[in-house]
């Protein structure tokens, strides 16, 4: 009873020496609009160079960069979370030198740049954009003039490999060219860029059209654009073929930019790119062949945005292998189709479509969260090689470049 009469005292004492919601400093400079300060209930309202934040105490606590709370050596938090109080608030604030400042009960001092705050708050993230893109069709690609880069100089080069990093990251694609026409010199130049994540197709694979396995990709049918597993429960990041024969015709590779297509979505029919980005759809891939026996599922819109900015990361499309529609109810699925046709209409335009053919000697990086790849029938003997690379590794690599992915 004691215990509970002392902490509600505390409770009350505290309450009654808080801030007004109405208390508010204001500190200004020689240059630029003042920085203002709002003291409420729970958090902070700061203004800081065009930016609006409202910054809640328990958060500000969890990111203190102190070394008590914080180890900046391994960019660790030092501060276990879970034993900040949530009606935690600070005893004294004040902003000096472009850095907030504040005093907490005990007397734990925690000091922020304006700017860290600024473009780590709520605010400032829905803002941003997490990786800048070019949105193309075939127009745009073909007049941008993108570079390949060449075998030698990008397994020397740093800053070859750079640049081909910052085309891979605005397009979805990129180009090595003179790479020896081999699984091993694929390989290498593969994990130049990130790790070869291995699959139920192996670590690098080389296939030619003899239904070997279960899937469409091994015979010399056309392929509709597409989206490569999308029934894993994480679709793999980036694509790689390398076309190392060809005694035949036709076998154009067909690339689609998934997102130029989402994003004529959403502005033409917001109401579809927001089903499109909303209902989760099944993808099943079930394998009966040999020695192959694979059944996996993989579920998740068609569209995946992120929540605080609605950017879009990730399209799944992939019509050979969408499964049975019966996660939507039914008074959903009519207009789920009309999304869907629209999204079909525009990714199927011509002018979305750019052809390339694929050469002995040409490797393509494909990301396969946005660009959709296929191709045109082909006749005669067709071997090609790749694999499939961590997504994490690659934007990991790009980001020690100083590259924003």
């Amino acid at each position: 009873m004691i215990g509970t009469l002392s902490r509600s005292l505390r409770a009350a004492v505290a309450h009654a020496l808080r801030p007004s919601p109405l208390a508010k400093t204001q500190v200004r400079r020689c240059a630029g609009p003042p920085t203002t300060l709002h003291r409420l209930h729970d958090s902070l309202e700061l203004h800081y160079r065009g930016t609006r934040m409202h910054l809640d105490y328990v958060w500000l606590r969890d990111h203190c960069r102190s070394a008590a709370s914080y180890n900046s050596q391994t960019n660790q938090r030092n501060l276990d979370t879970a034993s900040v109080d949530l009606h935690i608030h600070p005893d004294h604030i004040r902003v000096e030198d472009d850095h907030l400042i504040l005093t907490w009960p005990g007397g734990h001092v925690s000091k922020y740049s304006l700017s860290w705050l600024a473009e780590n708050s709520y605010e400032g993230k829905k803002r941003s954009t997490v990786q800048p893109r070019v949105l193309w069709n075939a127009d745009i690609y073909n007049n941008a003039h993108v570079p390949s880069s060449q075998w030698a100089t990008f397994m020397s080069s740093d800053d070859e490999l750079k640049k081909f990093l910052q085309n891979y990251l605005l397009y979805g694609i990129a180009f090595v060219d003179g790479v020896p026409a081999t699984v091993e010199a694929t390989e290498a130049v593969t994990q130049r860029v990130g790790l070869i994540r291995e699959t139920t197709y192996g670590r690098m694979w080389c296939f030619t059209s003899d239904f070997s396995r279960g899937d469409t990709a091994y015979s010399q049918l056309a392929l509709d654009r597409h989206t490569d597993t999308s029934y894993f429960h994480e679709p793999c990041g980036i694509q790689v073929f390398h076309c190392l024969k060809h005694e035949g015709t036709r076998g154009r590779t067909l690339l689609v930019d998934g997102f130029y297509a989402a994003e004529a979505v959403r502005l033409q029919s917001p109401q579809h790119f927001e089903l499109l980005s909303r209902v989760p759809i099944r993808h099943e891939y079930v394998e009966s062949t040999g020695s192959h026996q694979n059944h996996m599922i993989g579920i998740a819109p068609v569209l995946n945005i992120y929540p605080w900015n609605h950017e879009l990361y990730l399209i799944r499309y992939n019509n050979y292998d969408r499964s049975v529609l019966n996660t939507i109810p039914h008074d959903v699925i009519r207009r789920w189709y009309a999304a869907h046709r629209e999204l079909t209409v525009e990714l199927r335009r011509p002018q979305n479509e750019l052809w390339v053919k694929l050469t002995p000697g040409k490797v393509i990086f494909i990301d396969n969260w946005r660009v959709m790849h296929g191709r045109e029938a082909f006749t005669g003997l067709r071997r090609l090689c790749g694999c499939y690379l961590s997504r994490d590794e690659v934007l990991s690599n790009a980001r020690i470049f100083g590259l924003q992915a």
